[in-house]
């Protein structure tokens, strides 16, 4: 039985072998599944009125961006 609660879209992203590389280091590190990391990080997305907010990104996201550098 599938769990109704994550069964509302299914979505492909197609990524660089860098990117791919950068994800799967911070999934090692962290412990975490590429599905969760992936998600907080569209969480912390801000879309209201469509401006960037100044609010801070999370811990763990401003971690993944200092593996991208």
């Amino acid at each position: 039985m599938v769990n109704k609660k994550w069964a509302v879209k299914r979505l492909t992203v197609n990524l660089t072998s860098t990117e791919t590389q950068k994800l799967q280091q911070y999934c090692a590190k962290t412990g975490r599944p590429a599905t969760d990391v992936i998600r907080e990080l569209l969480r912390s997305l801000e879309v209201e009125n469509a401006e960037i907010s100044d609010r801070q990104p999370s811990s763990e996201v401003s971690e993944l961006v200092q593996l991208q550098k």
